[in-house]
């Protein structure tokens, strides 16, 4: 190991503890993909969903090694199937609306973007943190400055996706608020401004309804090659838009990559050993920067395995 690698590893190590919950900041490493189970669903006198008497706790953050809330991406629903059913769509993002105040205590409203809710977060520091921790729990969300976006779509369940999303938010915001203290906020913040002058939050280009346009599968083909090239890791033929898959081939790897690539501003997810990293074609310069961490972080992996 040089010097510089050392300092790598060092500071990939300062930037983890930074972004972790305490409990976890001195045993991420030693976390286990396990999931406690899912919850079954509570209903009120009137035959609703009581969400705010559903859990009484959560399974570690899949950002500290902890198992994904999700196996695969739950993403957006498309402005074609939103239109055609309005109804539903409406009855859906108003119950993940209430359940996502009912848990959170933050407000929550249907976005004037079809296929997302909109959670008015305390900060955009919150939100840049709870964007983050979501994308690695494999549901879709997006930050526009302290509002963050959660999926919906007219196909929806209540025992399924509704719940899915409800469930990924109040774990989330159960970290934030309760586990992470006031002065780690600001640290986190601080760390987000330093992350953004090097090189702005790589996010992946989340098109209308998980559609898979030419310019992104170009663009997918290129980076796969790429980082086949640098890394030996082939793609996933797991296709999101938005998204590329590596094999990682174990589980491990995958994690420590994932986190790696988070707490290097690039959004990151994984299903089981497969890492995905962002596509995003609207973003100058993301290929490069995509690839170009993938290397080096895989570098980096096998000399701290």
């Amino acid at each position: 190991m040089t010097a510089d690698d050392r300092r790598a590893l060092e500071e990939l190590d300062f930037r983890l503890r930074v972004l972790l919950p305490e409990e976890y900041q001195d045993s991420y490493d030693t976390v286990q993909p396990v999931s406690m189970g899912s919850a079954g669903l509570k209903y009120d006198a009137e035959g609703r969903v009581a969400w705010d008497d559903i859990w009484g706790s959560f399974c570690d953050l899949a950002m500290a090694g902890g198992p994904p809330h999700k196996g695969t991406l739950l993403g957006q629903g498309g402005r074609a199937d939103v239109d055609a059913q309005p109804e539903r769509y409406e009855e859906v993002a108003t119950e993940i609306c209430r359940g996502v105040v009912m848990t959170t205590d933050l407000p929550a409203k249907i976005s004037p973007n079809p296929g997302w809710v909109r959670v008015d977060c305390l900060s955009e520091t919150m939100a840049g943190w709870l964007v983050r921790a979501i994308v690695m729990e494999n549901v879709a969300a997006r930050t526009d400055g302290r509002f963050l976006e959660l999926p919906a779509a007219p196909s929806f369940r209540l025992e399924k996706q509704i719940k899915n999303v409800i469930t990924v938010i109040a774990k989330t915001c159960h970290y934030w608020t309760g586990h992470i203290p006031r002065d780690q906020k600001r640290a986190i913040g601080d760390l987000f401004v330093t992350l953004h002058e090097r090189t702005p939050l790589v996010e992946p280009d989340l098109v209308d309804g998980g559609e898979w346009p030419e310019g992104h599968q170009k663009l997918a083909m290129s980076m796969a090659k790429s980082i086949q090239r640098e890394t030996r890791l082939g793609p996933s033929s797991q296709r999101y838009a938005g998204w590329l898959g590596v094999e990682c081939g174990d589980v491990r790897p995958a994690i420590w990559m994932m986190r790696a690539l988070v707490a290097s501003n690039v959004l990151a997810r994984r299903e089981h050993t497969t890492l995905f990293v962002p596509v995003n074609p609207s973003r100058a310069l993301s290929e490069q920067t995509v690839v170009r961490m993938v290397a080096e972080l895989h570098r980096l992996a096998g000399i701290e395995a």
